[in-house]
């Protein structure tokens, strides 16, 4: 099930009221209710996987309960072992089979030993997959070092695995944070639900107008890059940034609003990225749940930005290349993630990755002129990567940088896209001006009339109905 379907607008309101008008005198009932709407949200697509998650809710919250009964370190490390051998292989095996087999038949043929590629296997990425995998193991895993303690609810378990809002495209929850809120009683809440239903309304607005208009160019203009002047191809690149950013910002927003409509809070996942100074800001503000994952059970375990320039060094290209590799089982992703790791190792040596915080000090109306040079390079050195993330080969990134920077770069476009600049124009613009909110329409009451927010509200709404492009599937889906 879609979030911008009409599927999903009747799926809401339904499961809303009977969360809170008929399931809610009991915690036990409630959570079992959860779990059975996640379920057919996620079965919408197809019934099969329901299986999957399934079992692996259940290796995971007996893995759970079992390193509570056990001190001895050979078990609880075999117990540990158990979970990561079942959620890895059921992702590498789904996600990357595929790609191990062909590189595999390629490198015989490369040495002259050519032979029938009889290993590809015929199978469907579960949607989701690399989301709750993730999301399971850092249970496991913060169980397995005492960090928090095991749940012996299993309908409260098995309800934070697949809790719907963020099952397919995260946030990537800890079970710190959202776990122990199935085990708590849900009150509903006026003014939280309230700013739930603007966040959702903001992320319709990225998801709609920005992101589905933004594909109809990024499509055309990928697809056919040897008919496009090198300036179309540069626009063709931006309008990629922006598509991602407010396809699975979007997302998030929704699923975070969402969330709030049920009375549960979820991690922020999109910081207003574009507005960051330099590579290391980006990445503390770019899906944060699941940079701050490998930061968490991979970099620092790895020894972090500790030890000498080679480890270092090593500790970075091992991140992104990894998170690379988790977008997709192709050799661009691994390109854009060594790229990244380009990008952010000069600062990391000399110890410039955290100059830039926040800014929620920054009391000027506009950036000033360091600041918009440092956004535009980081914005530049973002959108060539996107480059990568984007093209459907190694060769096809590298021929779009090429004619994109030949002479004809400097000319016109001439794409007819004015309408679509004067948007993204207008959502950086209203971005820019709730930087140091969670959202573009978290309003205070206090400094806005009321008159003028529901104008807002109003306008986006029908720039919803009126100028929402051709419906799109949300990107990170394949993921």
């Amino acid at each position: 099930m879609v979030f911008t379907s009409i599927d999903f607008a009747y799926f809401l309101p339904i499961v809303f009221f009977l969360y809170w008008f008929v399931f809610n005198r009991n915690l036990g009932i409630q959570n079992l209710f959860l779990i059975v709407a996640s379920y057919i949200f996620y079965g919408w697509w197809d019934w099969r996987f329901l299986f999957l998650i399934a079992f692996s809710s259940m290796v995971d919250f007996l893995v759970g309960i079992g390193l509570s009964k056990t001190c001895d370190p050979f078990r609880r490390k075999l117990l540990l072992l158990t979970s990561i051998i079942v959620n890895i292989g059921f992702l590498g095996f789904f996600k990357y089979f595929n790609f191990f087999a062909q590189n595999f038949v390629n490198a015989f043929s490369f040495f002259g030993h050519p032979f029938e590629n009889t290993l590809m296997l015929n199978i469907i990425l579960p949607v989701g997959i690399s989301f709750y995998t993730f999301q399971t193991l850092s249970y496991t895993i913060d169980v397995y070092k005492n960090k928090i303690k095991p749940t012996d609810s299993w309908p409260a378990f098995f309800a934070f695995v697949s809790f719907f809002p963020q099952l397919v495209a995260g946030p990537i929850e800890r079970a710190v944070n959202l776990l122990p809120q199935f085990n708590e009683k849900r009150i509903f809440q006026y003014e939280p639900a309230v700013n739930g239903m603007r966040q959702i309304l903001w992320g319709l607005f990225k998801k709609i107008v920005i992101a589905d208009n933004c594909a109809l160019y990024v499509n055309e203009i990928f697809s056919n890059y040897h008919n496009y002047s090198g300036s179309a191809l540069a626009v063709g690149a931006v309008f990629f940034a922006f598509q991602i950013y407010g396809d699975f910002s979007g997302y998030s927003d929704i699923a975070i609003g969402t969330s709030r409509l049920f009375g549960f809070r979820l991690m922020r996942n999109f910081a207003f990225p574009y507005f960051s100074r330099d590579i290391a800001e980006f990445w503390r503000r770019w899906h944060i749940s699941l940079s701050t994952w490998f930061r968490d059970y991979l970099y620092i375990p790895m020894g972090g930005s500790r030890g000498n320039t080679f480890t270092k060094t090593r500790n970075i290209f091992v991140i992104f290349i990894v998170s690379g590799f988790w977008h997709g089982a192709n050799w661009t992703f691994i390109a854009w993630g060594a790229l990244n790791a380009l990008y952010f190792l000069p600062l990391m040596l000399m110890g410039k990755n955290r100059v830039h915080k926040d800014w929620s000090g920054s009391q000027r109306v506009l950036p000033n002129l360091k600041e918009l040079f440092q956004m535009g390079t980081t914005f530049f050195l973002t959108t060539l990567a996107w480059i990568f993330f984007r093209a459907e080969s190694l060769g096809q990134a590298l021929d779009y940088i090429g004619k994109m920077m030949s002479a004809s770069l400097f000319s016109y476009p001439n794409l007819g896209c004015e309408k679509l600049v004067i948007g993204i124009l207008f959502f950086l613009g209203m971005e820019w001006v709730q930087r140091k909110k969670d959202h573009g329409l978290e309003f205070d009451s206090s400094h806005l009339p009321r008159p003028f927010r529901w104008g807002i509200y109003y306008g986006i709404i029908l720039s919803c109905i009126h100028f929402g492009g051709i419906s799109q599937e949300f990107i990170y889906f394949q993921f």
